[in-house]
């Protein structure tokens, strides 16, 4: 029985030194390789979508958020951002007399998607394409700083506040 052991205890150090098994390196472990993915991933991309009509822009998200979840693609975060306002006036031909004026609101929502394959981009593209409404455009950019905080309304008497503290010579300083 004894020597069953030691030679079960050989062919498992063996075959842990096989160069199948074996990454080369003594402080990561085999596992790490298995885990990486064989397809490429892109990076983070946020889909921003944008649109003059609320309520289509707002239940079209919500569709295309289940669409990603259900291709099992990870939805990092979804925000809308604040709605710009437009000014647009129309002109009487060949005159500089205002015709009409309109008072328009654009509309922003953004899904962030991680972990996206290669192989499944084309495919959410092609849906995308398919099933967007009329009025509603789509942009697909990677993810930058500044897309996170253009989401948020800066908070004006919280600036002023600052401005009046800076004025007086900054924040007190405690020993």
């Amino acid at each position: 029985m004894n020597v069953f052991r030691r030679s079960l205890k050989r062919n498992f150090i063996k075959s842990l030194l096989n160069n199948r098994n074996y990454s080369g390196s003594l402080y990561e472990p085999d596992y790490l390789e298995g885990m990486k993915s064989k397809i490429p991933l892109y990076d983070t991309l946020n889909i921003q979508l944008r649109g003059y009509d609320f309520p289509v822009l707002e239940s079209y998200q919500k569709y295309l958020h289940n669409i990603i979840k259900n291709m099992d693609i990870e939805v990092e975060d979804a925000w809308a951002c604040p709605a710009q306002d437009l000014q647009v006036s129309t002109y009487k031909p060949q005159s500089e007399i205002v015709n009409a004026q309109y008072k328009l609101q654009l509309f922003n929502r953004t899904i962030q998607i991680t972990d996206l394959t290669t192989l499944q981009l084309p495919i959410l593209f092609r849906v995308i394409e398919a099933t967007l409404p009329v009025g509603v455009t789509m942009n697909v950019v990677n993810h930058e700083e500044f897309h996170e905080e253009e989401r948020y309304v800066p908070d004006s008497e919280l600036n002023k506040l600052k401005d009046e503290l800076e004025q007086m010579g900054g924040p007190s300083k405690k020993k």
